[in-house]
């Protein structure tokens, strides 16, 4: 972006020591992970006018954004890698990937029938851009697709139908953002409407599952997981969760891929343009999200 017309830019790489001059930042795009001193960061802003994310969630900033700032976010760079992601974890879990790769280690030959994507239904829970991407990702797999987001509309299922909807997955993903209302939305009651040897897939947030819940359900053999978040992250080295049976975890790495950093790249510089023209931005966060 350094090809931007009348722009200084300064690199801050999210350390303790923050960038010279941050009281002249008029945008702040913050690294992948967000500094442990964003509030004080933004307080120390007072000319900022436009918080940037590279990525999708947004719940680190929200809570500290001065009035008058604009926040948008990265929605769509991360479909690509967050979906693919999805697709291979889901078919890692049923085929049995990793139990396979642990024999492999031990040089054991251990063939036995394992489960499959084809003819399952995939609820997908959070259906934005990634569930989009995903639904396009699963075509060709012959898997029947039901859709759910926060309110129904044409062709997807509202929350309020998660009930008569949960019994019936094979493998239940989710994609829905961290906030107030998806804190633990995934609890013991959701769990125990899930069929038996269901595979829960989680490429939101560790928030959104009720851990201890969900480490009960994989003791008891009753359902298999597939985690690329968890609560608490990053998971401590002796926590139960990496021992249950049945899990499959990646530390947070969905939407790290090339993919993602081309299309972060080409959205911030499209931002920035926009900013500096007076056009409208894309990504406007407003209301509850």
């Amino acid at each position: 972006m350094t090809d931007l017309p009348d722009v200084e830019c300064v690199l801050y790489d999210g350390g303790e020591r923050p960038p010279e001059n941050a009281e002249d930042v008029e945008v702040w795009i913050p690294p992948l992970i967000p500094p442990r001193t964003t509030a004080e960061l933004l307080g120390r802003m007072p000319k900022l006018r436009l918080l940037q994310t590279v990525t999708a969630g947004v719940e680190t900033y929200r809570p500290h954004l001065p009035d008058g700032v604009i926040l948008c976010n990265a929605r769509g760079v991360h479909d690509a890698g967050t979906a693919e992601w999805a697709v291979g974890a889901m078919i890692s879990v049923l085929r049995d990937f990793p139990a396979f790769a642990g024999a492999q280690q031990r040089g054991e030959w251990t063939y036995h029938h394992t489960g499959v994507l084809a003819d399952a239904t995939v609820l997908i829970i959070g259906y934005g851009s990634i569930g989009q991407a995903l639904e396009r990702r699963l075509d060709g797999f012959e898997v029947e697709v039901v859709r759910v987001a926060r309110t129904a509309r044409d062709g997807v299922h509202g929350e309020d139908e998660l009930p008569r909807l949960l019994p019936e997955a094979d493998v239940v993903v989710l994609l829905v953002p961290q906030t107030p209302d998806t804190a633990r939305m995934v609890d013991a009651a959701f769990l125990a409407m899930m069929k038996d040897g269901a595979v829960l897939v989680n490429a939101a947030r560790g928030s959104v599952v009720d851990t201890d819940a969900l480490v009960a359900e994989l003791g008891a053999g009753r359902l298999r997981a597939a985690l690329d978040v968890t609560d608490p992250e990053p998971l401590p080295k002796d926590h139960p969760l990496w021992t249950a049976p049945g899990v499959f975890i990646t530390p947070h790495v969905a939407g790290s891929t090339p993919a993602s950093l081309r299309r972060t790249l080409k959205l911030m510089r499209s931002q920035m343009l926009r900013y500096l023209s007076g056009e409208p931005l894309n990504n406007v966060i407003t209301g509850s999200y």
